[in-house]
């Protein structure tokens, strides 16, 4: 994990680290004997497919090849976690848990092994999720911008690779406060743009910083802005959290790094992003900025070589943030 200097040298950081449906009759809050067809007939658009519950306000695809990413995406949290599902003190003795986004499923069914006693609901817009899961595991499909129907409060709320989901994160993170027990946890996790480098093998006229530039510009045209990981910790409190902790760090974009951890999630970032890298831009850039299918595939195309480039140490900046709920009303009043 880095420090907080974004600007130490990588390198010292590398030194630092030497080291499904069970439920899917749920749609929009409210009970139903199944999934409508027009949530199952995905949305396609540049020849991928997107979600159709409440269409168009996510920039991720939802088809295989996608779906492979987001495991991927996955794996690479576990290895920079040194196994760990997730930070908080919450990563053991939760008893109702939420997890926000939950694309595949494969954080929620994890964590729902590991934890038999706790109660586990993934939320997503896409019913992608398995159709055999632990039987304290269930899915719903669902908008989280609209209002949050649960009746019992949960006491963990997690939330991963939700960049330009919200167009009001803000919002989003106060309904997870209001939703939370006394002393529950909400943590997050996600990366920010554009890309870094801690030296000068990223070039300024380098294609690949371009892109991460082009995808603060779309998404701020579409009004859900994609880089505001960094500012969680503010926004947090702003909300009510006590105690929260923001933890910087660094995947690399290929396995450039010299230190065996980070070399190998470097691998997995690498892993993550290269194939699934148009799939990450078609819709935003298209959306956004007004492209061609043709144009974006050229664009991508020509940053992918500098992606895969091991003498180019660039890495994303990614950030874990977590914070409590305060145990009694009156230390809540005391935070804000």
């Amino acid at each position: 994990m880095a420090e907080n200097g974004q600007n130490r040298p990588i390198e010292a950081d590398l030194e630092i680290n030497d080291d499904a449906h069970s439920t899917l009759d749920s749609v929009a809050g409210t009970s139903a004997t199944s999934l409508t067809d027009s949530i199952r007939e995905f949305r396609q658009e540049n020849g991928r497919t997107y979600h159709s519950l409440s269409a168009g306000k996510y920039w991720l695809p939802n088809d295989d090849p996608e779906q492979d990413r987001l495991d991927l995406q996955h794996h690479a949290h576990r290895l920079t976690w040194d196994g760990d599902l997730c930070v908080c003190p919450k990563k053991n003795g939760a008893k109702r848990v939420l997890d926000l986004g939950t694309g595949t499923g494969v954080w929620a069914m994890e964590y729902a092994d590991d934890h038999p006693d706790a109660e586990v609901i993934g939320v997503d817009l896409s019913p992608i999720q398995p159709d055999f899961v632990p039987s304290n595991c269930t899915f719903e499909v669902d908008d989280l911008e609209k209002d949050w129907t649960w009746s019992n409060k949960f006491d963990f709320i997690y939330g991963r690779a939700m960049l330009g989901c919200f167009a009001d994160l803000q919002s989003i993170i106060q309904k997870c406060y209001d939703n939370l027990e006394p002393g529950g946890y909400l943590e997050m996790h996600d990366g920010s743009f554009p890309i870094r480098c801690d030296d000068d093998t990223l070039k300024p006229d380098s294609v690949l910083l371009k892109v991460t530039e082009m995808v603060i510009e779309a998404s701020a045209k579409l009004g859900r802005p994609i880089n505001l990981s960094q500012h969680y910790k503010v926004m947090f409190e702003k909300a009510g959290f006590a105690d929260v902790q923001l933890l910087p760090y660094k995947w690399p974009t290929n396995h450039w790094p010299r230190n065996p951890k980070m070399k190998t999630i470097g691998r997995w970032s690498l892993a993550n992003t290269d194939g699934g890298w148009e799939g990450m831009w078609l819709a935003l850039f298209s959306r956004g900025l007004g492209m061609s299918r043709e144009e974006i595939m050229v664009l991508c195309e020509q940053s992918r070589k500098e992606l895969r480039d091991p003498k180019i140490h660039a890495y994303w900046p990614v950030y874990c943030c977590y914070g409590k709920k305060p145990d009694t009303p009156k230390a809540a009043e005391g935070v804000a």
